[in-house]
């Protein structure tokens, strides 16, 4: 990377009338947060996945909620506690700062679903969750219930040797059976996706509104291993953008035109695109 990529990218950033922001694992890194790239960083995280030989791929898969809901909840109450202490990094409130006091308009894709982009200060009406959030619960009975937030006093107790969840684990508050993460998991036909169809409503008219402007799209820590969030932002930047960052200390190449690759960290590269504004 040079200056002048920096340069390019103050230049967008300054002259913009509206941000479509992509946000992949990434984004969350800088806040200390674990992106489980590769096997060997996910049993580093999970030492009793790792005696077990139990791959991020195999842990992320629902049937584990019916064959050993104690497990399941271990894992995914292990994560929502780390979400729930975890602050996020500066350079989520240096785009809150942007929305705010620069009054841009803006809207965000994430892949992530630690819902620190609500805990930030953005509005549940700008983001896209597109796997889904695990600040959301579903019923595993599907008896009609629908997707309810969880209480922000929940603290699942969980036996760090065995990565068990000790009882009661989350319940349906209608029916009272087991509840699970409203989180689009590997081989899941049971997730329910209607709070994530109406968030893509929503995107879809935020684009069609501000597809005409001067819109930046800027993409943060999006890999090509699951790659929703980086294709859905080049489809933007193709249909409705005038420019195009792309923020990835590994994978920062665009094969589209005139784009700008950052290849560093979400946070270091919100500072160094918003010094002098």
């Amino acid at each position: 990377m040079n200056q002048q990529s920096i340069i390019h990218a103050q230049k967008a950033w300054s002259e913009c009338d509206a941000i479509f922001i992509g946000a992949g694992a990434g984004m969350g890194v800088d806040s200390g947060l674990p992106d489980f790239r590769g096997k060997s960083g996910f049993w580093k995280a999970y030492p009793p996945l790792a005696e077990m030989g139990i791959e991020f791929e195999e842990m992320a898969n629902p049937h584990w909620f019916l064959e050993n809901p104690r497990l399941a909840w271990g894992f995914y109450g292990h994560r929502f506690n780390l979400y729930q202490k975890t602050q996020p990094h500066n350079g989520f409130h240096v785009l809150l700062t942007k929305f705010k006091e620069g009054n841009i308009p803006m809207f965000v894709l994430t892949s992530n679903v630690d819902g620190h982009f609500q805990k930030t200060g953005f509005k549940e009406d700008q983001i896209m969750e597109c796997h889904g959030s695990l600040m959301h619960f579903q019923c595993i009975e599907e008896c009609g219930q629908p997707i309810w937030p969880i209480s922000p006093d929940l603290h699942l107790q969980i036996n760090p040797d065995n990565l068990l969840a000790k009882e009661p684990l989350p319940s349906c508050p209608q029916c009272g059976s087991l509840a699970r993460p409203n989180i689009l998991m590997f081989s899941d036909f049971a997730w329910d996706g209607t709070r994530t169809y109406d968030q893509k409503q929503k995107f879809e008219k935020w684009i069609e509104k501000f597809k005409n402007k001067n819109l930046l799209i800027i993409e943060f820590g999006a890999g090509t291993n699951i790659p929703t969030v980086r294709l859905t932002c080049e489809e933007v930047y193709q249909s409705a953008g005038n420019h195009f960052i792309r923020v990835n200390p590994r994978e920062s190449e665009c094969g589209l035109k005139n784009t700008i690759s950052l290849p560093m960290g979400a946070k270091d590269a919100l500072k160094a695109i918003s010094e002098n504004q």
